[in-house]
């Protein structure tokens, strides 16, 4: 098992609500997440920063 730190920059969503799963399923793209935290936000777009383990 690997782990690796993850940056992501994604459009926030129309609903709040809808915001976890879209982190939820970006970062699922590159392993599975371990931790997870929005560092800023800026013109719609939330910045994320990760750890996941992938095989």
């Amino acid at each position: 098992m690997n782990t690796a730190f993850i940056t992501l920059a994604l459009p926030i969503p129309a609903t709040i609500a809808e915001l976890h799963t879209t982190i939820e399923t970006a970062l699922n793209h590159h392993g599975e997440p371990l931790r997870w935290a929005i560092t800023r936000i800026e013109h719609q777009t939330a910045y994320i920063e990760a750890i996941v383990t992938t095989a």
